[in-house]
């Protein structure tokens, strides 16, 4: 098995950015899921019920700060672009560190055979990692087990359970319910990995996949 695509998600439930390599430490990829957009009262707003909000790119600039559309997130422009994707004028962008951004685990992994077997665009699961070499649901039983990615041991929680952002696309935001319906009735509501990280390192695509 080996890692064939790595992804980072500066902005949360903004689209994300693939990487070639990156630094895992115990609170995931650096740099992912450090921004997020909350509403006037300061709640956290989220693609699921502000679906334009995918269609934002979040990526992270040479001295590490996320940007938004090519512009800091703290700036007019990302604010502004922000709350016209959300419909929402008092919406502002906030920063963290730490674990407080993900809703589960910081890492969350998919296998080629599970992405062939559901047969949608991955890119609607958001995983940080994709391994490939892994035949058909085989993933489905790994929970409890550890992988050996690169330099990094990731502890593999439990399948995730999947919610309404599967049913948006990517590219367009339109929304197609029978994702959804798929995966619960076929899948059993779950696809793909939460992870955590026992040991921190670098992971590179290409790098070797080991079931410990």
């Amino acid at each position: 098995m080996t890692v064939a695509e790595l992804w980072r998600y500066p902005g949360k439930s903004r689209a994300g950015e693939r990487l070639q390599r990156a630094e895992i430490g115990r609170d995931g990829i650096a740099g992912d899921r450090v921004v997020h957009v909350q509403d006037g009262r300061g709640r956290v707003v989220t693609s699921r019920t502000h679906p334009m909000l995918l269609g934002l790119h979040a990526t992270l600039g040479d001295d590490g700060e996320p940007l938004v559309e090519g512009e800091p997130w703290s700036s007019e422009d990302a604010v502004t672009a922000v709350r016209m994707a959300a419909a929402e004028d008092e919406a502002t962008l906030a920063r963290h560190e730490g674990r407080e951004g993900f809703d589960v685990l910081p890492l969350l992994i998919a296998t080629d055979g599970a992405l062939a077997a559901l047969g949608v665009d991955h890119r609607r699961l958001r995983p940080n990692i994709v391994i490939a070499g892994v035949d058909g649901l085989a993933e489905r039983a790994w929970p409890g087990r550890r992988l050996r990615i690169g330099a990094a041991v990731i502890s593999v929680a439990k399948l995730r359970g999947r919610c309404v952002m599967t049913t948006y696309d990517p590219d367009t935001q339109e929304q197609d319910l029978s994702v959804l319906r798929r995966i619960v009735s076929e899948f059993g509501g779950r696809m793909a990995l939460d992870c955590d990280v026992v040991e921190a390192g670098a992971v590179s695509v290409g790098d070797r996949v080991e079931l410990l």
